[in-house]
């Protein structure tokens, strides 16, 4: 966030001198200042989203440049600099000192976001609307540091396959430059991560950036009981990890990371394979840290998920295969409601009918 707010300064500091109130922001039908506005409006905004907590709406109050309304000498450009500063900075620090299961209203699409996904859209807004007043201005063309773009795509835009570079790629993904082999994007929203919540746990999806992390040896962010990751967590992140590249991932049908709400300790993975198929068949599949075993989690987590998954329109039947030599796992989805329908050389096939 800091980084950004720092990378945008220095690029609008550049036209600072030029007339920012009479003069469009590229495609966007704002003038230059109040597209500038905008920036400080939002980073300001998800700042009160963390901070108050916010459930069920935004907190209601916005941010006013002096001569907007007030009839006060207007602030001039350098003015609405600082003012992108000091909410950038406000948004930095919420976003630190905000615990990391804290999650805080935001419309889309789950009506909610960590903080982690707070900052990306902070970052997001600031980087395209700094692109938008550059490019309206006529200065030298504004190109952010790819890490940044990046950090964006792979927390609040993981349907969109990665292109030739991550700025090139939002640009695209946000409707404002083109990419060879792809059509026009002409509506777009960003999508973070979903969660659901049983008794004892929270099931979060996995973004691409977990996922990545965790396919390569990492935490993925979270505290891990002992040992820490399974390798059937590690497996499963591959495959989301794959799925993205190849612009196949569905945040609500990826992995999810088991957190147990009481400590705030990840305790394992579950997840589909992929969106459900033509018959309305999806397939499921799980795996605990060895240090969470026999409490019950998978198959409380099993329950849940596979029932969100029954309520999804279209979805007729849950399937989960397990090895003929895992009876533990047998057991877990015997106690989840599955039926054994048949096998398949090794392996076991289960269903769980709507």
């Amino acid at each position: 966030m800091e980084e950004a707010v720092a990378d945008c300064v220095a690029a609008l500091g550049a036209v600072a001198d030029r007339d920012w109130e009479g003069t469009g922001a590229g495609r966007l039908e704002w003038s230059c200042r109040k597209t500038a506005a905008h920036i400080a409006s939002d980073l300001i905004a998800y700042a009160g989203q963390l901070a108050g907590r916010a459930q069920d709406a935004y907190v209601p109050f916005g941010i006013t440049l002096d001569g907007v309304e007030d009839g006060l000498d207007p602030a001039d450009n350098t003015g609405v600099l600082r003012t992108i500063e000091a909410t950038g900075a406000l948004l930095a620090a919420a976003v630190r000192t905000t615990p990391r299961a804290v999650r805080a209203f935001h419309p889309y699409p789950f009506r909610h976001a960590n903080r982690e996904g707070f900052a990306a859209m902070g970052v997001a807004e600031v980087l395209l609307h700094t692109h938008d007043i550059v490019e309206g201005l006529g200065g030298a063309p504004y190109e952010p540091p790819a890490e940044l773009a990046s950090f964006v795509l792979t927390r609040i835009f993981p349907q969109v396959r990665p292109g030739p570079t991550p700025w090139r790629t939002l640009l695209w993904a946000t409707g404002r430059g083109d990419l060879p082999g792809r059509e026009p994007v002409t509506t777009w929203r960003w999508c973070n991560n979903p969660v659901l919540r049983t008794e004892r746990l929270t099931l979060e999806g996995a973004t691409p950036a977990v996922a990545a992390d965790l396919a390569v040896g990492g935490d993925g962010g979270f505290a891990w009981v002992d040992p820490g990751p399974f390798e059937g967590t590690r497996e499963g992140a591959g495959i989301g990890v794959k799925q993205y590249e190849e612009g196949l991932f569905r945040p609500e049908w990826g992995m999810y990371v088991l957190v147990r709400r009481e400590d705030d300790r990840a305790v394992g993975a579950m997840g589909f394979h992929g969106a459900p198929d033509g018959d309305g068949r999806v397939e499921i599949g799980y795996d605990l840290s060895e240090g969470a075993r026999g409490h019950g989690y998978a198959t409380e987590a099993l329950r849940a998920l596979s029932a969100w998954a029954l309520d999804q329109d279209g979805v007729r039947t849950v399937v989960a295969t397990v090895e003929r030599e895992n009876v533990p796992s047998q057991n877990v989805v015997a106690r989840a409601g599955f039926t054994r329908v048949s096998e398949d050389g090794t392996q076991f096939v289960y269903e769980l009918r709507d």
